[in-house]
């Protein structure tokens, strides 16, 4: 819906026609090849300018007068304010919200098909989705879920990796692969019309894949490379500092989803061959398809593709629940020299199943969930530390981390961390959460989610957590219902139950030397400092 405003609202703007997206299609579609040759002649020429940056000394100020940066135009006349509206009017009623209902079928080799049919548009929108993600990697194998997900559209026993993306371009579709902590997932995007084409490239993908040496060797390089960046980007540092610290280098939640140099580098081809022989199989997996779809002629088609494609049994694995994080305290990851300090502040947090899931995204929004949330009119509107302070939770199978983070000026951040502590312990009933800021967050929450399900990409991919996480198909009609029935007890009773200061490490990435000497002045923290390398092992410092 915004995608459409903003398309509209430009036409109108600089065309004086919010329809013009129809003339400009057409205009697409009149292109010539004659038309392709004409503008590469004219603008690909070899009047090239070729730039080469040098770091070295700073050169001396040049005099210039700003005689060439004098502005060419006189200024408009300024705009009046006429027949503006002074009041704002008030809000309507809750929107009302209702998925379509999901047509379920099993195919014959156990593959459970979910549809939902979407006839507005001729667009069909497929997840396959497996319940195996990154935390099934071995621990000395990070990395091996998603570069397994990855090599998939690289090559099967019958289409190179240049084969199936020229094919998938030619039909103006999308292909995609992916992993998570908790799925792995192949997805497809199409006209209704190239539906049968699309398919057989996406079953193919998903039941002939071939992972070639040569595509293997190429991924791994540009993970590699990801790495060396990786070093630079504080933010990256703290994530993986953080979970490594809260959860122990022995448990999937401590390390990153695309692993470490030492463990991608040992990932072989037939580790992955046999990641993918374990766990791609039917009966661990759902297709959603959402569009214009119909059933009775769908499913003879899935039938067709994935005939020779097999059951297995699959392990059965849980998320070990045995991670503790019991030395609370102040970690140091040294920056020489940095602007800014990365704090993140927190602990193990809950699953995606927890009953209180809902009174916990309504307690989150009052606390950092959104811009007008505690933490961010503190730290931000009201002492200026930063651009934005946020707090978080990941919810999964297993329980996931919670994090209260921003980056802050380095200056400030003994102050930073003082803050969001008292916001953290304040939400648990030192600073009463109020009736009007449970009433205003429950209705950002309400109003905004119905622009979650807009396209059909966004409700096959809403429809995956019910297979991921084991929700009942009234899952997402019932939302809006029960957000409302949250009340002030509820909230209050889950910040008590779920934020827990006394369990919490306070991670910072920044310039030790600067911000470690006011941290110390903090009261019952400051002498629990640790010092981490980047990836969030306890180090020595002098």
């Amino acid at each position: 819906m915004l995608s459409k405003a903003d398309a509209l609202n430009e036409n109108a703007v600089f065309y004086g026609n919010p329809d013009r997206f129809a003339e400009e299609l057409e205009e697409y579609r009149r292109v010539t090849p004659a038309d392709i040759s004409r503008v590469a002649e004219q603008y690909l020429t070899d009047k090239l300018l070729v730039m080469s940056i040098v770091p070295g000394k700073k050169p001396a100020s040049q005099n210039i007068t700003g005689e060439e940066n004098k502005p060419t135009s006189t200024p408009g006349k300024k705009a009046e304010n006429k027949n503006l509206t002074v009041n704002l009017p008030k809000p309507g009623p809750d929107p009302r919200f209702s998925l379509p209902k999901i047509e379920k079928q099993k195919l014959s080799n156990g593959l459970e098909v979910w549809m939902v049919r979407k006839p507005e548009l001729p667009l069909v929108s497929m997840n396959m989705v497996f319940k195996t993600g990154a935390t099934s990697d071995p621990i000395d194998r990070a990395g091996l879920a998603l570069l397994t997900a990855d090599l998939l559209d690289n090559g099967t026993k019958t289409r190179s990796a240049v084969d199936i993306a020229n094919q998938i371009q030619s039909l103006g579709a999308n292909l995609l692969t992916a992993a998570s902590w908790d799925d792995s997932r192949v997805s497809a995007f199409t006209l209704s019309k190239n539906l049968d084409k699309v398919l057989d490239i996406f079953a193919d993908v998903i039941t002939n894949p071939v992972f070639p040496e040569s595509e293997l060797e190429t991924i791994r390089r540009r993970l590699l490379i990801g790495f060396l960046q990786r070093k630079d980007n504080p933010n990256l540092i703290s994530d993986i500092a953080y979970n490594s610290l809260l959860y122990g280098k022995n448990h999937p939640y401590g390390k990153p989803i695309n692993g470490y140099e030492n463990t991608i580098r040992a990932i072989t081809r037939d580790d992955i061959q046999r990641f993918y022989s374990t766990y791609y199989r039917p009966n661990n997996a759902v297709l959603i398809a959402v569009g214009d779809i119909d059933k009775k002629t769908l499913i003879p088609k899935l039938e067709k593709v994935f005939s020779e494609w097999k059951p297995a049994e699959i392990p059965k694995e849980s998320v070990p629940a045995n991670a503790q994080f019991d030395k609370p305290g102040i970690y140091i990851v040294d920056r020489p020299g940095a602007a800014q300090s990365v704090i993140s502040i927190g602990h193990i947090g809950v699953t995606r199943n927890n009953p209180d899931y809902i009174p916990l995204i309504v307690m989150n929004s009052i606390l950092g969930g959104q811009f007008s949330s505690r933490v961010n009119m503190n730290l931000r509107e009201d002492k200026g530390y930063t651009y934005g302070a946020r707090t978080s939770w990941s919810f999964r199978r297993g329980p996931g981390p919670f994090a209260a983070s921003a980056d802050v000026q380095t200056a400030v951040t003994k102050e930073a961390v003082v803050e969001f502590l008292k916001e953290l312990n304040g939400i648990r009933g030192s600073i009463p959460i109020t009736k009007q800021e449970l009433e205003y967050n429950k209705q950002s929450i309400i109003r905004r989610y119905p622009q979650g399900f807009e396209t059909i990409n966004q409700i096959a991919n809403q429809l995956s957590s019910l297979f991921i996480y084991d929700l009942p198909d009234s899952y997402f009609n019932e939302f809006i219902q029960k957000v409302n029935a949250v009340t002030i007890e509820d909230v209050n009773r889950v910040a008590q139950k779920y934020i827990q200061p006394e369990k919490m490490a306070i991670l910072i990435v920044g310039d030790r030397k600067v911000i470690e000497p006011e941290l110390r002045k903090i009261e019952g923290w400051g002498q629990k400092i640790t010092y981490l390398d980047p990836e969030g092992n306890p180090i020595k410092v002098e």
